[in-house]
């Protein structure tokens, strides 16, 4: 384990953790006044759920990085099948919250697991693996190289049904992204962008033609989302437009930590999708931009894992990665300011949630061990050049 800390990158370990402790603090902050007259609750009763979903994931981060990421090729299909039987059983069995069925709940725990948040990574898993393995074989069958599009696709599908717009985006724009990187033949380019065309006209008709509204009036009211304050009475101009007195009413340092006033039920998520705006409540314009600092070097770091890995596998997992952060960080905050429409999709390491916590901080454990995977590639490479040279 000294071994692998030594080989692990420090700066984005160190941002994880900043990231995450102060989160943790705005999380009590937020929902504290929440928890009392929303929930009926202690007003420590999420910043104890988050600080248990936080430990866990640390540990499960330490397990992750001892896990030989040439592990993952043998689980990956499973992976990707066991989330799309989870997604199917989540639209028969699962419970409705917010007009979504997305969650399954745990009888007696008061925890909810919500599978849509995990398919994010399965899927960045399987596509590195599969594509590391046809680059590896040399094969160039274009129909090989839309197969893992095609799961995202089936996926993301599933995703919508419940309905979870802002989830089934991210998932599918983190597969385009991933599959436009792949290196393949020029030849095959034309015909695998007349095979996506003809797919999306054939899943428009469908869904168009199905008779069934994939996006509820609560989903479809979301894309009403410009002026909000001149439409306060409803729900989406209401939220947005409270999240911009919040941010105008901290300024530049900010009315103080725990000092925030939309919290008082102003603002409906102030412990989830608006917790960047209680954040500039209470410490100012300039900590917010210094946390959209510390986000800009975490992607950073992500990025250099990925241009610095000797494989296809190790460059995807952590390339999906700093998609999946960077979906993120643009959808909330975009939606916050009503520059997209607000779909509830969590900050990373800052928003108050379970499986997202997890989910997060499981993919930068995964982007250390791609890293310290790295780093023994090379050591072992140099080793090798200075032995054959003396031969």
């Amino acid at each position: 384990m000294k071994n692998k800390f030594s080989k692990m990158d420090k700066p984005l370990l160190i941002l994880m953790i900043l990231l995450c402790s102060i989160g943790l603090i705005m999380v009590f902050s937020s929902s504290s006044v929440a928890a009392i007259l929303r929930y009926n609750k202690p007003p420590t009763y999420f910043f104890i759920r988050q600080l248990i979903f936080l430990i866990a994931s640390f540990i499960g981060g330490i397990v992750i990085i001892n896990i030989p990421l040439s592990w993952y090729k043998r689980i990956s299909w499973l992976l990707v099948a066991g989330i799309i039987a989870v997604l199917v059983l989540l639209l028969i069995y699962g419970g409705l919250t917010n007009h979504a069925q997305s969650w399954f709940y745990i009888p007696g725990t008061g925890f909810a697991i919500q599978p849509s948040e995990f398919a994010k990574s399965f899927i960045i898993i399987f596509m590195a693996t599969f594509y590391n393995s046809l680059v590896k074989r040399k094969i160039n069958n274009v129909y090989l190289y839309l197969i893992p599009l095609s799961m995202a696709g089936i996926i993301g599908i599933l995703i919508l049904m419940q309905p979870d717009f802002g989830s089934a985006a991210i998932l599918l724009a983190i597969a385009f992204c991933i599959f436009i990187s792949v290196p393949m033949q020029k030849s095959n380019i034309p015909k695998i962008a007349m095979i996506l065309g003809i797919g999306a006209i054939v899943l428009g008709v469908l869904l168009l033609y199905s008779g069934s509204d994939i996006l509820n009036s609560e989903q479809m009211s979301r894309f009403k989302f410009q002026n909000p304050c001149q439409r306060y009475k409803e729900k989406t101009g209401y939220q947005v437009c409270n999240g911009y007195i919040a941010i105008n009413s901290g300024g530049l340092t900010g009315v103080g930590i725990g000092k925030s006033t939309q919290k008082y039920l102003y603002l409906p998520e102030s412990h989830t999708d608006f917790i960047f705006a209680v954040l500039v409540e209470e410490l100012g314009l300039i900590c917010g931009i210094g946390v959209l600092m510390l986000y800009a070097i975490l992607l950073y770091r992500i990025l250099k894992i990925a241009k610095e890995s000797y494989n296809l596998r190790n460059s995807i997992i952590a390339y999906g990665t700093f998609w999946l952060f960077a979906f993120h960080i643009i959808i909330n905050l975009c939606g916050m300011l009503a520059i997209l429409p607000l779909t509830g999709v969590p900050l990373p390491l800052m928003s108050y949630g379970g499986s997202s916590t997890i989910n997060f901080i499981a993919m930068l454990f995964l982007c250390e061990a791609v890293a310290i995977d790295n780093k023994s590639t090379k050591y072992n490479y140099e080793v090798n050049k200075i032995v054959n040279s003396r031969k």
